[in-house]
């Protein structure tokens, strides 16, 4: 289905240019040393420089040659060098000259005679002041930005042992909630960057962009098929960026930073640079490790002497003398002195890891090249044939031509992923099991059905789930320097994405007892691909006047996506052998087959005004359109100012001064989003392949969604104000930072009567969100010496939801799930109030005082499920060659305990230990009275009411310790040709938490929590 897609005009960039020329002619105020000054734009450009006693030149260069860009500043006279390196100024006796540029340290000298000056600056790898972070479309000096943007480097990325790029933002970054949905191979894990904006939880990622170009986020997995192997159905894309490629990852959170991306921005944007050459010559990196990985074990489970006791208890209070033919554990079928940790049997296995990373570098002063290949392998702790396997290249190139005024960035990466994993998560079972069930084998190795009486759970492993993908990126980066002040750059990114996954089920997974064959196999299979296109260009403009500097960027944003799904199953195979291949099925049925195609671009502009290198200006402005959007909506415009101005800048810093360093910010502007899948506003038809809906043995379309011209966007209003301080010459940094985002116009399916048809219809709703979160950054350096040195960082980010406004929300299909005024997070929950001590049932809170508990009336215990505050605390202590790292990570939280969910107490299914606190022990116990599930007033106050009870409502706090790196640094030999380190790794080594389930950060037991692992490595470089 193609849709049309009309082209955006630039009529409101050219009002926006007449704004800033009549702006020139506008009176400004400023206050400076307690006197009043009024002053026009069209004034302040005019050389005020005194004049010069002294005319002063001199060259400036780094390590690799001349720079040009460099601000050189003597007083309120500002000149930049040359494309040669060359400058020239005029200068008194006794004044300072500062050599400054983004990347490099800033020089300043105190001039005592002389008409030449030569400098060299040395590149700033302060911890402590990041000079250049990425911006998106730009870089700007860290003590310059004026908007909310973290980075993480390259160092933090490599002492965090994780597999997935967003693993390292976790513990590191103010404002960023980020969480391991599984410890299962080739899972990933969830982002939020301050709060959810959307009432859609799909609609809250984050803009991921890889060297400036968007990589789609959303996986094309079928939840039916990958659901029971990895949380929230399927592989993400992520997980094709390698982490050995990455430079750093920068994270933009508010609106001055992100409005400059229009509608992508509103849940934040994640900005990764790859790695570029940065040395002469050829070198050599070769980095090899290899670990293993196990289960944390943090609930306790009744042994078979307790899990016997209940169970007779159970059917004692049911009143049932003679145990029933199936209760096969306790009627004298299975041993009843067996034991058996099914932990330990169906998730102990050791998981096993490798990698190998080759990395080749060369060039000379004007191109440059690297060359990597990153190899991987990881098997699971499940007791099953699985294997997760990587394979992934990567290369770029960058070329200053001699004149340094063209230059090209070119990179391309490939990656491929193979895994096999169990088509469930075997974690459930080894929590469910009762202890004394049959042993898993029998003598000859075949599997033990022992007689019929119980369901291997080893047989599900023979059901498959095996995902293959491929991404293909490729991406460039052109730029010439049209003359001094102006710049041409074009961005052309291509990705292509391929998912193909399947789900075998063959007749051996069942019992032998039913007399399955391979005729009731079936095999499940979706494949996908995604072709994406964009083409950005722009041009900048950057003049100085005196103490004056304006830059203008300038640019579109034109891209293509095409997507085709294809989800089919197949049925009654000729043998289990041929079960992957669909040949052998006699029957195939198409589910679906998607053909999407989504367009999108935009036009964007930032202006920069800085004044005297202390007050700033930043205006963005960005029109953006979007095929998924009707004729009436489909363009809208987003815009942020930010500004900031440094009150305090002590660059001689005297023993005296506690203060070196203060900056204050702040920004408000908007930001939108159409993360709402495409064709949602149009008349659209589906095929419907199933049998039942044939229309005179064909196959027929049906219509799925209703025509709506007014479905548009929704938008996101952001402000923050933040105060920066370096203190002690800047050996401590506190950085705060206050903000408040409101989400309106939110995209939601709107019911509708059933004699329309449809259930609901895509539309906006007048409902609003806002987040509102305090952000506090503290970093230090504790030790500084030669040998010694010890940096620490401390994060914590306090987070507030609150859904503001839904229109008639109370007869809305809503009304159990949001309450106006609490958070979109809250889970509505009857309210436990401990056992009866007369029936021994479970006692709920009457809210409406009626006489009987119901759903819509009664659930009003509001459980807030998002954290009120987390972060992290960051060491890195090093001795001569010796270096130690460890990352704590905390969060105050709430979680719902799902291991008391499995099933009621007394049923043929183990339980916590906690369990064993009932009231058969004492009537003031937490837990009711037994049952074998024959009680039906017993199970009614389980199932009905106590599992979606607030009692399962539990403090899930934690501090874990979550990574460490121990390394040594082995001292160059061979001629000072070769260098290398080795170093020892461990992840989620210590949790302390009170929470009473499996893993406090995950809560939940359908799945495999986050494994606990040890890595030993070593790197080369020559």
């Amino acid at each position: 289905m193609k849709t049309q897609f009309t082209t955006i005009t630039g009529y409101r960039m050219a009002l926006l240019l007449i704004l800033l020329v009549g702006l020139l002619s506008c009176p400004i105020y400023a206050v400076s040393n307690d006197k009043h000054l009024s002053f026009s734009v069209s004034e302040l450009l005019q050389d005020t420089k005194q004049k010069p006693t002294i005319k002063l030149s001199g060259t400036v260069k780094d390590s690799f040659g001349a720079l040009g860009g460099v601000i050189v500043t003597v007083g309120t006279t500002v000149v930049t060098t040359d494309l040669d390196g060359k400058y020239t100024t005029y200068i008194t006796s006794g004044d300072k000259i500062t050599f400054s540029m983004m990347g490099y340290k800033d020089q300043s000298i105190v001039y005592t005679g002389g008409s030449s000056l030569n400098i060299t600056l040395s590149e700033d790898n302060n911890t402590l002041d990041e000079i250049v972070v990425n911006a998106g479309y730009y870089t700007v000096k860290d003590r310059e930005r004026t908007g909310s943007i973290a980075k993480i480097k390259q160092t933090d990325i490599e002492k965090t042992p994780v597999k997935d790029f967003i693993g390292t933002l976790q513990g590191r970054v103010t404002g960023v909630q980020v969480s391991q949905k599984s410890g299962v191979p080739g899972s990933s894990y969830s982002i939020k960057i301050r709060g959810n904006n959307s009432l859609r939880s799909s609609a809250n990622n984050p803009l991921y962009i890889i060297d400036g170009i968007p990589i789609p986020s959303d996986n094309m997995s079928s939840s039916i098929i990958s659901g029971g192997s990895i949380p929230q159905g399927g592989i993400s894309p992520l997980n094709n960026i390698n982490l050995e490629d990455i430079e750093s990852i920068e994270i933009l959170k508010d609106a001055d930073a992100t409005s400059i991306y229009g509608s992508r921005g509103a849940n934040g944007v994640v900005l990764i640079t790859t790695k570029q050459n940065k040395e002469r010559g050829t070198h050599f990196t070769l980095n090899s490790s290899t670990g293993v990985g196990h289960t944390i074990n943090r609930m306790k489970m009744m042994n078979t002497q307790e899990y016997l006791s209940m169970r007779e208890t159970a059917f004692t209070n049911d009143n049932i003398l003679d145990y029933p033919v199936d209760a096969y554990d306790v009627n004298g079928v299975w041993d009843k002195n067996r034991y058996t940790n099914w932990r330990k049997e169906l998730l102990g296995e050791t998981a096993h890891f490798n990698r190998v990373h080759l990395k080749v570098t060369g060039g000379n002063a004007n191109t440059r090249f690297l060359i990597s290949t990153t190899t991987k392998q990881e098997s699971s702790v499940f007791r099953a044939n699985t294997l997760y396997k990587q394979l992934s290249f990567f290369s770029s190139i960058n070329h200053t031509s001699k004149d340094e005024r063209f230059k090209l960035l070119f990179s391309t990466s490939y990656s491929k992923n193979d895994n096999k994993l169990p088509s469930i998560d075997l974690t459930k079972q080894a929590y469910s099991l009762s202890p004394n069930a049959p042993k898993l084998y029998n003598a000859d190795g075949t599997l033990n059905w022992e007689d019929g009486t119980w369901e291997n759970p080893l047989a599900r492993t023979n059901s498959i789930y095996k995902n293959k993908t491929q991404s293909f990126t490729i991406g460039g980066d052109l730029s010439y320097q049209l003359s001094p002040s102006i710049t041409a750059k074009i961005n052309i990114g291509y990705i292509n994405y391929n998912n193909y996954e399947i789900n075998t089920l063959p007749s051996t997974i069942y019992n032998p007892k039913y007399g399955r064959t391979s005729t009731n196999s079936s095999l499940y299979l979706n494949q996908g691909n995604t072709n994406t296109l964009i083409t950005e260009p722009q041009i900048s403009w950057n003049k100085g006047w005196g103490i004056h500097n304006i830059q203008v960027l300038l640019g579109g944003s034109f891209q293509q996506q095409n997507t085709d799904i294809l989800n089919l199953t197949a049925s009654n195979f000729i043998s289990n052998s041929l079960i992957e291949s669909i040949g052998a099925a006699n029957s195939i049925r198409v589910n679906s087959h998607l053909l999407n195609q989504y367009k999108y671009q935009a036009f964007f502009s930032r202006i920069n005004y800085r004044f005297k290198n202390q007050g700033f200006i930043n205006l963005t402005a960005r029109r953006d359109g979007s095929s998924r959007f009707g004729d009436n909506n489909r363009f809208a415009n987003f815009g942020a100012i930010g500004a900031a101005w440094i009150l305090i800048n002590n660059q001689n810093i005297k023993a005296s001064d506690i203060i070196n360093f203060a900056k204050i910010r702040a920004s408000y502007g908007t930001t939108g989003s159409d993360q709402i899948g495409d064709y949602q506003y149009l008349d659209t038809y589906s095929v419907n392949s199933n049998s039942l809906a044939y229309y005179d043995g064909s196959v027929a379309i049906q219509p799925s969604r209703l025509y709506n011209p007014n479905f548009g966007w929704e938008i996101n209003r952001k402000f923050e104000v933040a105060l920066d301080l370096n203190f002690f010459n800047d050996k401590i940094v506190l950085n705060t930072a206050w903000y408040k985002n409101t989400s309106s116009n939110q995209l939601v399916g709107l019911p509708l009567a059933a004699t329309t048809g449809f259930s609901s219809i895509q539309a906006n709703l007048d409902a609003k969100v806002q987040n509102t979160g305090l952000e506090i950054d503290l970093i230090g350096k504790i030790i500084d010496t030669k040998d010694w040195k010890w940096s620490s960082s401390f994060n914590v980010s306090f987070e507030q939801n609150k859904l503001l406004k839904f229109p008639n929300l109370e007869s809305s299909p809503y009304a159990n799930q949001y309450v106006i005024g609490k958070s979109t997070q809250i889970q509505k929950m009857y309210h436990y109030q401990g056992v009866d001590p007369v029936t021994g049932q479970y006692k709920f809170k009457d809210f409406n005082e009626d006489g009987k508990l119901t759903y819509t009336d009664d659930r009003e215990s509001l459980i807030d499920l998002n954290p009120k505050y987390y972060g992290g605390i960051t060491n890195n202590i090093s001795y001569k060659n010796w270096s130690l790292s460890f990352l704590f990570t905390f969060s105050k939280q709430t979680s719902i305990l799902y291991n008391l969910t499995n099933g009621v107490a007394g049923d043929m299914i183990n339980q916590p230990k906690m369990v064993k606190n009932n009231f058969d022990q004492s009537p003031s116990n937490d837990f009711q009275k037994y049952t074998s599930g024959r009680d039906s007033k017993l199970t009614e106050a389980y199932y009905d009411y106590f599992i979606e009870s607030d009692y399962l409502a539990q403090n899930s706090s934690f501090i874990k310790l979550k990574s460490l790196e121990l390394s040594y640094m082995i001292p160059k030999i061979i001629n000072n040709n070769i260098q290398g380190k080795i170093y020892f790794q461990g992840y989620n080594l210590l949790t302390i938490s009170p929470f009473k389930g499996i893993d406090p950060e995950t809560s939940n037991f359908n799945f495999l929590p986050p494994t606990r692992t040890f890595t030993i490595g070593a790197e080369l470089n020559f």
